[in-house]
């Protein structure tokens, strides 16, 4: 059997820069350089071999085979579930059903721009981020609020933080599937770490979001939004992360957080009327926004069945109760002796369960098509779109997966651990920082995830931290990068004038990314003080 070498250079810090070159390298090539995602991580992946075989003396046939292991695992575990996830959301959009969900969910706010961006921004995003991820909330969300007199900057901005919370469980899970997949952690105690972590993190955001539309005077009659957005999101996100893993938080927190705005606003409204900027929206805009959406009961039921299926067959395919998930057909893995931990060993391994969660969304989509009724056009079209969409994003599946794999089995990963690891417990406030570094530069928290997940659990394992709080702080702290990630505003700028501009964007974003940072630091800290049980296994 393999075993890792922890110094390989003689020198600690000799070693830890090279160790670092992969991480350097890669995001040298999507944010100096641009490169296009699949291409850049292709490349990283090539030279983290290589420096595996050269500098760690990983045996050749055993990095081919923890490459392909890894490969394998992107594929089946995260390019599964977000394909069928972007053809769902395709499926909804070229049926006219999304329309008609969007028709329905203006026809019940108010003029208010308040209520408007906790609809739409905060509720209407989380579920967006929920189904497809990748930028698509900001791309919808925001023409909404331009639409609604918030100027096209702003509405970009507001779209962006309001996404912050939801992207741990993004498309579907994606993010936390990967993190369990590469630190080796149960996939359900991950879920239940970050769900509460996020559940603290989004009693924040609404906050910010009505300042940011009418300014600190939207609070004195405005602030129930605020703690109903808030607790209404959490109360669907936080249980279902907890008792039924990564698939549905963010779609159970918008649909509650929906119902709460909405029994609110039968109840309570604010004093006063306000529009972007906290000024008062007069009488006729008050009528204009009231105005029949002209849509059917039946249209309204039309656009809420693909979301009720997807709940419903989810929950039965992945829940508890279920052994589907379970069934494993195949084990393949290929082991190392640990050069961090004494007698233990490092497994790159796949798994190939045919019921994973993808295939939970797969049957979802195949009940949500055959209700809508699609015909061989309509399916041609939504493969082709989403086709187009993926191919790439699966290509980075691909190669982020053998790049990990091949980091965290030759040694490289423990070899870095073991330098920051001389941070002492302070590092309890750089594993965010890293987790925002990340995402803001290579645009994509499953990714993230994937290349620093088993990186954090070392340093936790060579500091004595509970196992899941630091790979829970990376996914998190990658939540908080994404306003200013450039491949995630490239995606939400499409549908604005600010196309081919993302750089005015992401400095727009940027101040409110760190106000969010220090308040997840915050929430880290006191977790490692006073909680720590929430991340032990």
């Amino acid at each position: 059997m393999f075993s890792q070498i922890l110094n390989p250079t003689g020198n600690l810090f000799v070693t830890w820069l090279v160790a670092l070159i992969p991480v350097v390298l890669l995001l040298v090539l999507l944010a100096v350089f641009r490169m296009t995602a699949w291409l850049a991580v292709l490349i990283g992946s090539i030279v983290t071999f290589l420096l595996g075989l050269w500098v760690w003396k990983m045996p050749f046939g055993d990095g081919v085979r923890a490459y392909i292991f890894g490969s394998a695992t992107g594929v089946w575990n995260v390019d599964w579930i977000t394909f069928w996830g972007v053809m769902l959301f395709n499926t909804l959009v070229l049926t006219g059903t999304f329309d008609k969900f969007r028709r329905w969910l203006i026809s019940q706010g108010t003029a208010d721009v308040r209520v408007q961006t906790m609809l739409f921004a905060w509720a209407l995003g989380a579920l967006l981020e929920g189904l497809v991820g990748f930028g698509y909330p900001w791309a919808f969300v925001a023409p909404i609020l331009i639409t609604l007199g918030i100027p096209d900057l702003d509405a970009v901005r507001v779209a962006a933080i309001a996404n912050n919370a939801p992207v741990s469980y993004g498309a579907l899970g994606a993010p936390i599937i990967a993190l369990a997949a590469v630190t080796g952690y149960p996939l359900m105690a991950l879920s239940a770490t970050v769900g509460h972590i996020v559940a603290i993190l989004a009693l924040l955001p609404p906050w910010i979001l009505i300042y940011l539309v009418t300014g600190k005077d939207g609070f004195r009659d405005g602030w129930p939004l605020a703690i109903v957005g808030s607790v209404g999101y959490i109360a669907g996100q936080f249980p279902v992360a907890v008792y039924l893993g990564p698939y549905l938080p963010d779609v159970t927190g918008a649909i509650v957080c929906f119902g709460a705005l909405l029994v609110l606003l039968r109840f309570w409204r604010p004093q006063r009327v306000l529009g972007y900027g906290g000024r008062v929206v007069p009488e006729g805009e008050l009528a204009k926004a009231h105005a029949d959406p002209d849509l059917t009961g039946g249209e309204i039921f039309q656009a809420w069945l693909p979301i009720i299926v997807l709940v419903v067959v989810v929950v039965a395919w992945t829940g508890p109760w279920s052994k589907l998930p379970t069934i494993n057909w195949l084990h393949a893995a290929v082991t190392a002796q640990s050069s961090v931990t004494q007698g233990a060993t490092v497994s790159a391994a796949f798994d190939f369960k045919p019921g994973v969660g993808g295939t939970a969304i797969l049957a979802s989509w195949i009940v949500i098509a055959l209700l809508l009724r699609i015909d061989g056009r309509q399916l041609a079209e939504i493969w082709k779109k989403t086709w187009q969409q993926m191919w790439g994003a699966c290509l980075v599946g691909v190669f982020i997966f053998g790049l990990a794999y091949v980091y965290n089995y030759s040694g490289m990963a423990g070899s870095l651990a073991k330098a920051f690891s001389e941070i002492g417990v302070a590092f309890i406030v750089v594993a965010p920082i890293l987790g925002w570094i990340g995402v803001a530069l290579s645009g994509s928290n499953t990714s993230t995830n994937a290349m620093f997940g088993k990186f954090q659990a070392l340093v936790g394992q060579l500091l004595g931290f509970p196992p899941l709080i630091l790979p829970t702080l990376n996914s998190v702290g990658a939540e908080i990068g994404k306003p200013v990630a450039p491949q995630t505003a490239s995606v939400g700028v499409s549908t604005t004038r600010f196309v081919r501009d993302e750089g005015a964007v992401i400095r727009h974003n940027m101040g409110w990314t760190f106000v969010l940072l220090v308040y997840l630091v915050l929430i880290g800290v006191a977790c490692y003080l006073f909680f720590p049980g929430i991340a032990k296994l």
